[in-house]
């Protein structure tokens, strides 16, 4: 399995963004600023919704992506919500495929471009490649595991935030964190850090990627929001941190909430006071 996932990693990875891009144009797209009121349904409530596009088009992906690795798997957001024991294999022996159809849900349904497809592909709890696709914006980055990643096919490397600059840092919904959680983000209401909430995860991470955003801190583990904005983030240089100073885990057990960063620094920074608000 192992020679097979390298080789893919060399000859595969356009015939992902390909899938990606085909199911955006096909599943997605069409039904931007065009749903009907019976095609969007609350989950758990009116911050979590999920649409036809969501379903359609993890549908799409699960199709392809695992005709393109024989083998693999998918764990996808919309199947987990329908059986959640899908989740475990994230942590079997396959290798996984984790997709968001449309990270961003709550702003593909109220007509914002601010959403994006998540695609990540994993094994053993490593996360290999990743590709965020945001199809209003006609914006993509790939990522692939100690080969970097590009940003519309050029290089993307997030940089260090300036010496005394204030950090913008992108954090939970008060919606989606427990109150021992709300307490640890209270640690970043200090001077010299600048929080406020996150639109869609994937495209917060590719803001941190590209040095527009300095850290984003979180208090959920869905690998499904998280493991293609990882990479990527590690890929251009950035770091990632739990409150308990570990690497973030795909598959679960982290210390919330956790950062990821332009840097190390700033990551070790953001961590710190995450730390200090619990």
């Amino acid at each position: 399995m192992g020679r097979m996932i390298d080789d893919f990693l060399v000859h595969g990875l356009t015939d992902v963004e390909e899938a990606v891009r085909k199911a955006a144009a096909v599943e997605i797209v069409p039904r931007f600023r065009q749903l009907a009121a019976h095609e969007i349904v609350e989950k758990s409530g009116p911050h979590d919704l999920v649409t036809v596009a969501d379903r359609l088009a993890e549908e799409f992906l699960t199709t392809a992506l695992t005709e393109l690795l024989p083998g693999s798997v998918v764990v996808g957001e919309e199947a987990v919500h329908a059986d959640p024991r899908t989740y475990e294999a994230i942590r079997g022996e396959a290798p996984v495929w984790i997709v968001d159809p449309v990270d961003g849900t709550r702003q593909f349904v109220h007509g914002n471009p601010g959403f994006c497809t998540l695609v990540a592909l994993a094994l053993g709890g490593e996360v290999l490649a990743s590709w965020t696709y945001a199809p209003a914006l006609d914006e993509l980055a790939v990522a692939v595991r100690g080969q970097g990643a590009v940003f519309n096919g050029a290089p993307l490397r997030s940089g260090s935030p300036a010496a005394g600059q204030v950090l913008q840092v992108a954090t939970s919904h008060p919606d989606y964190t427990t109150p021992e959680q709300k307490q640890a983000l209270v640690g970043l209401r200090v001077d010299g850090v600048d929080p406020r909430p996150c639109g869609s995860a994937g495209l917060e991470y590719l803001a941190v990627a590209r040095g527009e955003l300095d850290a984003v801190a979180f208090s959920w583990e869905a690998a499904w929001d998280h493991a293609a904005g990882i990479l990527l983030v590690e890929e251009a240089g950035g770091a990632h941190l739990t409150r308990a100073g570990e690497p973030f885990r795909i598959t679960g057990g982290n210390a919330l909430p956790f950062t990821a960063a332009r840097d190390a620094a700033t990551a070790r920074r953001v961590a710190g006071l995450l730390s200090d608000g619990a």
